[in-house]
């Protein structure tokens, strides 16, 4: 049944200040309570939003994920009824930090949290951060939904990870910048079209030292069409989906019947 549970998503397009966790709080507390005013379902965040690229002082940030400004989302999403996902920095022990979305539902309570696996070397995430070390397939209400985070989205092979077992969405939070729009837009489609699912990116908008970001917050759908699109302005986007279109898609272009994977693999591969 939750497959075909139409869902209303609001996507929280918002700017970030840097380091400063209190302002930004309070932006996502007010956009949060106007998708729950919207009567949405579940309400996307960018990247890192509490902080911004404030790696450096991520000691101070990071806390473990049923603390701190975590424990903060988890009673918003409690107190407005709504399921929250976003990035934050949070404390891995032994003096590593993670950027990990935790997947908050209506109750507050984790559905599970992912720790970005790829990091970003042009904003020296390498030197800071610590990368995940496992996906995270959500059982929510409506379906099962895959968590990603930005950067991730140049890697196919996740998103197909997701789409095999049984993903019918995908969201990524983001903070990509400006010039690469054109990525940012033809990856998105392209981990749609290729996996007929459901993504759902949160991406920030306003400047951070040398990087300015676009915004362009979408929701794409399994055909590779926009449902909703955001410009560069802050904004809180909203739009339904329902979850029965990846049944329908896949059973039209039976991708995942025709895969081949034994054939994949280097070991394949002739010169």
């Amino acid at each position: 049944m939750g497959e075909h549970m139409k869902v209303k998503v609001s996507l929280g397009q918002m700017d970030v200040k840097i380091g400063d966790v209190v302002s930004n709080l309070a932006t996502v507390q007010a956009m949060t309570a106007e998708a729950a005013k919207l009567g949405s379902d579940l309400v996307v965040f960018p990247e890192l939003w509490s902080t911004g690229y404030d790696l450096k002082h991520a000691a101070d940030h990071a806390t473990v994920t049923d603390s701190g400004v975590f424990s903060a989302v988890a009673a918003l999403a409690r107190e407005q009824n709504i399921a929250i996902v976003g990035s934050m920095l949070s404390d891995l022990g032994k003096g590593r930090f993670g950027n990990t979305a935790v997947f908050f539902d209506r109750q507050g309570n984790s559905l599970g949290e992912y720790s970005k696996i790829h990091l970003f070397r042009l904003m020296e995430e390498e030197k800071y951060l610590t990368a995940g070390e496992w996906l995270s397939l959500v059982d929510a209400q409506w379906g099962k939904i895959g968590l990603a985070i930005c950067y991730d989205l140049r890697f196919p092979e996740l998103f197909r990870e997701y789409a095999l077992a049984e993903a019918s969405m995908v969201i990524l939070p983001a903070e990509w910048p400006k010039p690469r729009l054109a990525h940012w837009l033809t990856l998105l489609k392209a981990r749609a079209i290729e996996n007929q699912m459901f993504v759902v990116a949160c991406n920030r908008v306003g400047q951070s030292g040398d990087n300015t970001f676009f915004g362009y917050s979408c929701i794409i759908d399994p055909w590779g069409e926009f449902v909703v699109e955001a410009g560069e302005e802050a904004i809180l986007l909203t739009a339904e989906i329902d979850l029965a279109m990846v049944k329908a898609v896949r059973s039209k272009i039976p991708v995942f019947a025709d895969r081949r994977p034994e054939l994949y693999g280097k070991k394949n591969v002739v010169d």
